[in-house]
């Protein structure tokens, strides 16, 4: 394994590919039906509806997406979306995909998908010291899209994309802490930890 050079973690948000938006007849609601049934959005702002039209498209930063809102002085451009955002994404977290990427344009390393509805999913820091493994239970299997990893007990599934999410999946047949994963890799320790927390959040790991 040859050390990846030092790139940004980038957290991005989608929709599954099975859902449809659409407006309603009177354009004052949003529509999305999805394998889960129909969630309407009554009376979205722009940037819910900016949102939703961009997430459709593929994973996207959110801090990217525009209020379009001017600042106090009215010169410039308004804050993050994300705040804005967020009780809407909360509502639908059923419906999106979380990706973890890296801002060196090869592609997202993980994508991790829900299957159950009201199963939210929110990556959080993992403790240096956690020893943690893979569940026992735990499958990984080869897809078009790349390697699948999946626990019958969670309520999401995870898609590695890249070779550098499966090193941090292969370290987690045994026990091992983050900090000592973040070690061994040849990735940079905010990329470790940032797959690890995603991997913990989707319910992969056990603790030991």
């Amino acid at each position: 394994m040859s050390r990846v050079v030092e790139s940004r973690a980038l957290h991005l948000w989608s929709l599954h590919e099975d859902v449809i938006v659409e407006q309603d007849d009177t354009g004052d609601e949003l529509v999305l039906r999805s394998r889960f049934g129909t969630e309407r959005i009554g009376a979205p702002t722009p940037v819910e509806r900016e949102a939703l039209r961009r997430m459709q498209l593929g994973p996207v930063l959110l801090a990217n997406i525009s209020t379009r809102q001017p600042t106090a002085d009215g010169t410039g451009p308004g804050r993050g979306a994300y705040l804005m955002l967020w009780p809407m994404l909360r509502r639908l977290s059923h419906l999106i995909v979380r990706t973890l990427s890296l801002e060196d344009l090869k592609g997202p390393l993980l994508s991790v998908i829900t299957t159950r509805q009201g199963a939210g999913f929110t990556p959080r820091g993992v403790s240096a010291q956690r020893l943690i493994r893979l569940m026992s239970d735990a499958s990984m299997t080869l897809e078009s899209a790349g390697f699948a990893l999946r626990s019958a007990g969670s309520a999401h599934w995870v898609q590695l994309h890249r070779p550098e999410a499966v090193w941090v999946v292969g370290l987690l047949a045994w026990p091992v802490t983050p900090s000592r994963a973040a070690a061994i890799l040849p990735l940079p320790p905010e990329v470790t930890q940032a797959v690890l927390s995603y991997l913990v959040a989707a319910g992969m790991t056990e603790d030991c």
